[in-house]
């Protein structure tokens, strides 16, 4: 290969004038989207949404999705040509285009990212590496070493290698410094190749021979059959198959037959049998049927009566329906209404560990309609889901909060079900955004519907249906009339002090006693995993910390491990004292782990499970938990908040709040709304059934007001008596937060950098600025973080100009060499 001519003819083309471009946008934070020029060969090709092969630096490919195609030269520079194009029709719709930039606009990133989150894994090209032998070298190798020289001995034989094959040639992982000196002594040049990562499953499908259709001929067949009685076998399980109807499958007719692969290639090679590779789905569908078997009660009738009136005039609704009041059976009326309009419905849950029951319950009524996507499904399973979806195929989906993400072409409703729960909003990495919100700017690009449904609604939430921006609909009742749990505080201060004191009172202990003897099931929530949430020496006091992170070490007793809860990082557990070499470590407060163990010990006879996220991180795991708690095979199920969001268990006839304290004190304006939800939420698991259930709340504060709001089951005082602290000290809804986070591994260059931001937007924001300060966990892995706050008037104006100021600023900082280092992150509308 004549590389110095390649390049000419790249050079060439590079600087031929064009007249026609496109804006690609490409999977990096670039400040705004490169333009590249389009060649003559593919102008008939290009429309936006599609994916096209694009290079920065020249040798650097990346496949970017067309976003806008137009005639104006770029000014300043002269854009390289698009490489290829590499798909027939859009990967994409013009509205996933515009949400990907409102989504980029708003939430303060780059378009790049938004597709980074968007795109599964499997559409995104991967760039790969190739070393090509340079013709022009001689072939003396003395100046090469003996590594250098194994690989320039490959590459003349192979004329290219990948960086794979290296490593595999070397038997190393950290090739770079000998492809460094092949490249600078001219024995290779090194080139980006762009390689598809999505492959279609195939099955094999076996076929009877045309030649024996006829019952005449395959009858002679069977009668004048010689020897090989092991085929014959395997030929009448195939027509045992045939007869039922059904595709055979290799692999089935095999195992069904109990028969090897050898005996099926002799029948293949007699001509007898047919083997056929057909496409097939990575995932099991359901035929498409409709089938809703129950029946709404009268109070459900009319919420849905109200909503379809409230969306003759209005595109977003707030369904506010009490636990257990039947909100699912509505969405599901609600799905078929739009299901026989063929409209295309997203259903969003804020957790994967919710979409399993959900799912069940969602295709028992809608059969193979529906489809489930989430980050658990493996990266083909995920592209399988998009191209169904793009097509229009599958017209509902059940996920979580990636799911906004889907190219829908005929969307007609989304469903945000439990829309106060703060995983709704993506922390890292950006994009940053809330998917509750950007659904309601989604929708509006069909001109589709929204429904929001909680029974303990966001005060934002609230606060917009109060204002009639959004309708309001409400069941106060629960399905059937069963009636609300009954709430008991109590008070942990009486159930005794230092080493007497245990994780659950005696009055807990009793009333799970009653409830296993009744045979029902219960459910204790301990906001916080592990065994103990730290160790502390006994002697001195030291504690354990992270060494990458300013947080305590959490002991898991099952693992044996210290961990952090911030990076991850794993310890070995300390037996000596790092400060005084004391021996004696005493663990302090509680998780998950030990309730576990001190109810096991306490009901050895009954059957424990906990859900956490050290419990159940398998794909199917959540499900599989779920269902031996539906069946009751589980007694008591020990979990922190997975329990708590919207899972249906009709035996559960007592809940225990264990820490209520560890959920009130938290340092943030929204605790006393977050300490409702989660109180309110985790009792509604209790009686849904038969309406005689007990949920008890151990605190020590019982004069606490949102515990008589806990206690009566009055969302509507939580909401007066928030929404006037909110307007008091200018709080969202009344205003629009901003936090901009500066991270740096030196401690005073972040401090540093966050004062000349600060100081750098007194003009016109002072007065809205709040810090700079530090967060409670001041590092993590190895970065120290500060942060300021900007609270704005709710005015779009002005929160436009201030994100500009953001954006103008990051830029002075990051321009000065000492600051290069520090990595500011915007964050609009945070949730902590």
């Amino acid at each position: 290969m004549n590389i110095p001519l390649l390049k000419c003819i790249f050079e060439n083309i590079y600087y031929k004038p064009y007249s026609l471009f496109a804006e690609v946008i490409i999977p990096l934070a670039l400040p705004k989207n490169y333009t590249w020029a389009v060649p003559e060969p593919f102008r008939e090709a290009m429309q936006p949404g599609i994916r096209v092969e694009v290079a920065l630096r020249k040798n650097k490919k990346y496949a970017g999705i067309v976003k806008k195609i137009h005639d104006t030269i770029p000014p300043g520079f002269n854009p390289a040509p698009i490489l290829n194009v590499l798909d027939a029709e859009p990967l994409v719709h013009p509205e996933q285009l515009q949400f990907w930039e409102w989504i980029a606009d708003y939430y303060m990133c780059s378009e790049g990212e938004v597709m980074q989150a968007a795109i599964p894994a499997n559409l995104k090209l991967s760039s790969e590496s190739i070393l090509q032998w340079n013709e022009e070298r001689s072939l003396d190798f003395s100046d090469l070493t003996d590594t250098e020289y194994l690989v320039a001995e490959a590459l003349e034989i192979k004329k290219e290698l990948r960086l794979s094959e290296v490593q595999q040639l070397l038997d190393i992982n950290n090739t770079y410094p000998v492809i460094k000196k092949l490249i600078e002594k001219g024995v290779c040049f090194i080139w980006e190749e762009l390689k598809e990562k999505y492959k279609q499953k195939t099955e094999t499908h076996i076929l009877l021979h045309p030649q024996y259709n006829s019952d005449e001929k395959l009858e002679e067949l069977l009668n004048n059959w010689g020897k090989a009685p092991k085929q014959m076998e395997l030929l009448l399980a195939y027509l045992h198959f045939k007869q039922k109807g059904e595709d055979v499958i290799q692999s089935e007719l095999l195992k069904k037959a109990n028969a090897s692969a050898a005996q099926l290639k002799g029948l293949i090679e007699k001509g007898i049998l047919i083997a056929e590779k057909r496409n097939a789905d990575r995932l099991p569908t359901l035929p498409k049927e409709i089938h809703l078997d129950f029946t709404l009660s009268e109070s459900q009738v009319n919420a849905l009566q109200q909503i379809n009136s409230v969306f003759e005039k209005q595109n977003v609704c707030l369904l506010h329906g009490v636990t257990s009041s039947g909100k699912t059976q509505v969405y599901i009326q609600m799905i078929e209404q739009y299901l026989l309009q063929n409209k295309q419905v997203l259903y969003l849950l804020p957790e994967i560990a919710l979409t399993a029951q959900m799912i069940r319950r969602l295709q028992k009524s809608l059969g193979g309609h529906i489809a489930i996507y989430h980050s658990k499904f493996n990266p083909n399973e995920r592209v399988e889901i998009w191209n169904k979806i793009k097509s229009g195929e599958t017209k509902i989906v059940l996920g979580a909060r990636s799911a906004l993400f889907l190219p829908f072409r005929e969307l007609g409703l989304i469903i945000c079900d439990e829309e106060h729960d703060a995983s709704y909003k993506q922390q890292e990495p950006a994009p940053r955004y809330h998917s509750r919100d950007a659904a309601i700017y989604y929708a509006s690009l069909f001109n589709a519907k929204v429904l929001l449904g909680s029974a303990t609604p966001s005060i934002e939430s609230y606060y917009n249906a109060s204002l009639h921006k959004y309708g309001l609909v409400t069941l106060k009742e629960r399905f059937g009339d069963v009636a609300m749990p009954a709430i008991e505080l109590i008070d942990i201060r009486k159930a005794g002090t230092g080493k007497n004191r245990t994780p659950l009172t005696p009055a807990l202990f009793e009333s799970m006693q009653q409830t296993l003897d009744a045979k029902k099931q219960i459910i204790l929530f301990q906001n916080r995993r592990g065994y103990s949430p730290y160790l502390i020496c006994d002697t001195c006091g030291w504690i354990p910390h992270c060494h990458q992170c300013d947080v305590t070490l959490t002991y898991h007793k099952a693992a044996n491990k210290l961990s952090c809860h911030y990076c991850g990082t794993s310890y070995p557990v300390l037996q000596t004292c790092a400060a005084c070499g004391s021996h004696h470590f005493v663990q302090k407060n509680f998780g998950t782990e030990k309730i576990e163990e001190l109810v096991a010990e306490q009901f050895p006879d009954a059957k424990i499970a906990r859900m956490d996220y050290d419990s159940v991180k398998g794909k199917h795991d959540h499900d599989m938990l779920i269902k031996l708690f539906e069946q009751h095979r589980i007694d008591i199920l020990v979990g922190t908040q997975m329990v708590v969001k919207g899972l249906d268990f009709e035996n559960v006839s007592l809940v225990g709040i264990v820490d209520a304290d560890g959920i009130l004190n938290f340092t943030d304006f929204r605790v006393n709304e977050r300490a409702y939800q989660l109180m309110e939420q985790v009792s509604g698991r209790a009686g849904r059934k038969d309406g005689q259930g007990k949920v008890l709340i151990q605190v020590s504060n019982l004069q606490h007001p949102v515990l008589q709001f806990v206690k009566e089951h009055q969302y509507e005082q939580l909401f007066q008596y928030e929404i006037a602290n909110r307007k008091q000290f200018a709080y969202p809804p009344f205003t629009r937060l901003i936090q901009v986070v500066f991270k740096h591994k030196e401690k005073h260059i972040a401090e540093e950098a966050a004062n000349l931001m600060t100081q750098g937007m007194k003009h016109p924001f002072a007065a809205y600025i709040n810090g700079p300060s530090q967060p409670l966990v001041d590092r993590v892995r190895n970065q120290y973080l500060w942060e300021i706050l900007i609270k704005l008037p709710k005015d779009a104006a002005l929160i436009n100009q201030c994100k500009r100021a953001i954006h103008q600023q990051t830029v002075i900082i990051q321009s000065n060499k000492r600051y290069r280092g520090v990595h500011i992150i915007p964050n609009t509308d945070p949730v902590y």
